[in-house]
């Protein structure tokens, strides 16, 4: 496959500024694969597609308040440092993301927050994912990340921010209800439709609820810039998988049941754990798995996604899982029919 044959265009206006006041009244666009009817719907009703002894599996991982606002020595120039990912904690080493980059050069030190409660050097800006940096602190770690997460915000994606003004409801609003592990940078955002009453609907009707964690990088955002797909590699990204949910798994594959992947980070997540087709184990490490067409799928036989942008990874995941020519008409119906897409779009059941 191709790059360019994920391409299509979306209109602006159908990107979405803000999510639905009501998490779960967002619209729900079914796609039966078999047939390629499509169904329009509200996310509350995906409690209909799913039965006693279903699986969801879903992403609880946390968005990490890792953006920061400081300034660079001597110029004072304003700059703003994405913390990727900790690679050393005794050493206090991050792989970060700084804007603007360009005049960031090694030696530099950044200073953040009142008084500069923090300052760090800059170690290394030859990195794929932008310059490395070592926080210069004496005290424990512990007291070290109460500091960052003190001063640091929630990272809104550009796309938003560019759009309007980010206000105090987007940290609650771009994190699902049952996020608990912290580390992302990018929320799982097939899963901010769920809310606490459909939650409490699939307890009572017996569906099994389980989670996986998979901390999203910037990876996942990042232009492909290669035609031929099978050149494109992923960042890596932390993620567990724990035996609860491969028996969770297992057990609906023996009764015949079916297995609902909540968004593409657990269904990236759930592949890279599969060790023979229909059999997941327990996955504690990094992945960087990118799925496109074609691939067989070994677990999921139903998906949540939202609407992505053209030439995508998640929009080429979601492709190989639909299948590419039934999903780009399907988008072209969405598109007609005004569907919300992106961060705070409306959603897609694939069945």
């Amino acid at each position: 496959m191709k790059l360019s044959q994920f391409r299509f265009n979306l209109p602006k206006e159908l990107i979405a500024e803000k999510p639905v006041r009501n998490r779960d009244e967002a619209r729900l666009l079914v796609l039966h694969r078999d047939s390629g009817k499509v169904e329009h719907r509200q996310f509350k009703d995906f409690i209909e597609y799913v039965d006693k002894d279903d699986v969801v599996v879903a992403n609880n991982t946390r968005v990490f308040p890792s953006l920061l606002e400081g300034e660079k020595e001597k110029t004072g120039a304003r700059i703003e440092v994405l913390l990727l990912r900790e690679l050393n904690e005794e050493m206090r080493l991050w792989d970060v993301i700084v804007d603007p980059a360009r005049k960031i050069r090694i030696g530099n030190k950044l200073y953040f927050g009142t008084n500069d409660a923090l300052v760090a050097e800059v170690v290394d800006n030859t990195t794929s994912r932008g310059r490395t940096i070592r926080f210069l602190f004496d005290g424990t770690h512990a007291e070290f990340m109460s500091i960052v997460k003190g001063m640091g915000r929630t990272p809104i994606p550009d796309e938003l921010r560019r759009l309007r003004d980010i206000t105090k409801d987007d940290a609650k609003d771009y994190q699902t209800l049952y996020a608990k592990v912290e580390g992302s940078v990018a929320a799982p955002i097939a899963g901010l439709h769920f809310s606490r009453e459909l939650l409490k609907r699939l307890e009572i009707k017996d569906v099994k609820w389980v989670e996986l964690t998979l901390h999203t990088g910037m990876g996942e955002f990042k232009p492909i810039e290669v035609e031929d797909l099978s050149k494109h590699r992923m960042d890596a990204e932390e993620m567990h998988l724990d035996q609860k949910v491969c028996d969770a798994i297992h057990d609906a594959k023996a009764k015949g049941r079916h297995i609902c992947v909540v968004g593409t980070t657990s269904m990236r997540a759930v592949e890279s754990a599969v060790t023979i087709p229909g059999t997941v184990r327990p996955y504690d490490g990094w992945t960087n798995k990118f799925i496109f067409p074609p691939y067989d799928f070994s677990i999921a036989d139903m998906m949540i996604t939202n609407f992505h942008h053209p030439m995508s990874s998640q929009f080429i995941m979601v492709s190989a899982f639909a299948g590419p020519e039934l999903l780009m008409q399907t988008y072209q119906t969405a598109i007609k029919e005004k569907y919300r897409f992106s961060t705070y779009g409306d959603a897609m059941l694939i069945v």
